[in-house]
């Protein structure tokens, strides 16, 4: 994942929180779930601004889509904590962004609702890495 690629990333979601008088918080990270980029806007809540560089970290770091955990989580009883990170998070919308069956990173957007939040992050994944 290129800075230039993550930069690209944010600025497709940007434009569209900008469209849609949306106030959002979106980061991408590297494969380990380090964090590339991020932007929270002037009106985003602060729930929002820490939640959407934990989903990417949890979609990297787990390689699958964040509220896959949150799932397991609820169909298996067991609590966020069985993980042991503190950052690892439950609620959809941090996306792994897979290339030829290689995650090379993870986009993370907060503000919407989780389906909203993770439709976003695809298609921006999909608008820059196609």
């Amino acid at each position: 994942m290129t800075l230039n690629h993550a930069q690209q990333i944010l600025n497709f979601i940007l434009a569209h929180a900008k469209e849609n008088n949306l106030d959002l918080a979106a980061a991408v990270t590297d494969s380990h779930g380090d964090l590339i980029a991020f932007f929270k806007m002037d009106n985003c809540s602060l729930q929002s601004g820490v939640l959407a560089p934990n989903k990417a970290y949890t979609a990297a770091r787990e390689r699958q889509p964040s509220g896959n955990l949150g799932k397991w989580a609820q169909e298996t009883g067991k609590d966020m904590g069985y993980w042991t990170d503190a950052k690892f998070t439950g609620l959809g919308g941090g996306v792994p962004i897979d290339i030829n069956g290689k995650v090379i990173g993870a986009v993370g957007v907060s503000g919407m609702s989780e389906a909203e939040d993770e439709a976003l992050a695809e298609k921006a994944i999909s608008y820059v890495m196609s």
